[in-house]
């Protein structure tokens, strides 16, 4: 099999499959990648897709997957499923299915979900939109990443659910972010307020799964950056319009990462949003580093 884009999901879930024994051709713009995550390294997309009866995606926006998809469609042939992995526009992954399902290749848009800890772990939760045929040929692939695998559909209906799910992933982080500097500014002992807010209504998954972490000075490296969870805000702001649906609640996380990236934390892990508010907070921090 194949996988293009070995990034900080890509490469982890390679890194699975290789240990639960499946050879895995590898592809990325970084040749290191590759045999970081214990892959055979293809000179090319189109060597990869030669080689390959199925194919994987875990790039960074539909740009990248339409060029991909190109490369892959000159040496296509039927028979072929090539899975895309990333956070995909849905309107864009719906076209895809048509194009490559003239050439006889199924395409499955699969979202995941769980993050580069749960990519290590292999607890994964995927959302796939496309041929429940194919879905059944590749699921024991999935085994090796992931513990929950979810068939939500038609052709997009993944990709769109796990617009959905980020834009709430988004929300929450940026709220409590907020919150949690307005705690950190009040004097408040952090691990007691996190204490209260996981036992009481405004329970999040950033309050039960990040915050307990970052109060001790650990972000969480590895994770999706800022600039990608602005990308996936905009994903969620675009898919709602074309669904008629009114995106009242966007303006806050699109402000709070907005703010991030413009204050030099685009390429970090979105969990330093709560920096960027401290920033312009009188240059708060909810952890002090211990001097030497």
């Amino acid at each position: 099999m194949g996988f293009v884009g070995l990034g900080n999901m890509g490469g982890r879930m390679t890194r699975r499959l290789v240990d639960a024994g499946t050879p895995v051709l590898g592809y990325d713009t970084d040749p290191e990648r590759a045999p970081a995550a214990g892959a055979t390294a293809a000179g090319s997309v189109r060597a990869l897709t030669e080689a390959s009866d199925v194919v994987l995606l875990s790039l960074p926006d539909s740009s990248v997957v339409e060029r991909v998809v190109a490369g892959i469609e000159e040496s296509a042939r039927p028979g072929q499923i090539v899975v895309d992995l990333s956070t995909a526009a849905p309107a864009s992954t719906v076209r895809i299915h048509a194009e490559l399902a003239s050439l006889g290749v199924e395409y499955l848009d699969a979202g995941i979900s769980g993050g580069a800890a749960a990519a290590e772990k292999g607890t994964l939760t995927i959302m796939v939109g496309g041929s429940p045929a194919a879905l059944a040929t590749v699921e024991p692939l999935f085994a090796a990443f992931a513990s929950m695998v979810i068939h939500m559909g038609q052709p997009g209906a993944g990709h769109t659910t796990k617009v959905l799910n980020n834009f709430l992933n988004a929300v929450s982080l940026a709220a409590s972010a907020e919150v949690m500097v307005a705690a950190k500014r009040a004097g408040l002992d952090l691990a007691q307020v996190l204490d209260v807010l996981n036992a009481s209504s405004g329970v999040n998954f950033a309050t039960l799964n990040r915050f307990p972490h970052i109060i001790k000075g650990d972000y969480l490296e590895g994770g999706l950056t800022s600039s990608l969870m602005t990308k996936d805000v905009t994903l969620y702001v675009d898919c709602a319009a074309q669904l008629g649906v009114p995106s009242l609640s966007a303006a806050g996380p699109l402000a709070a990462f907005g703010l991030a990236n413009n204050l030099g934390y685009a390429d970090q892990i979105s969990n330093k949003v709560v920096d960027a508010i401290g920033d312009v907070a009188g240059g708060t921090r909810l952890h002090t580093p211990e001097e030497h």
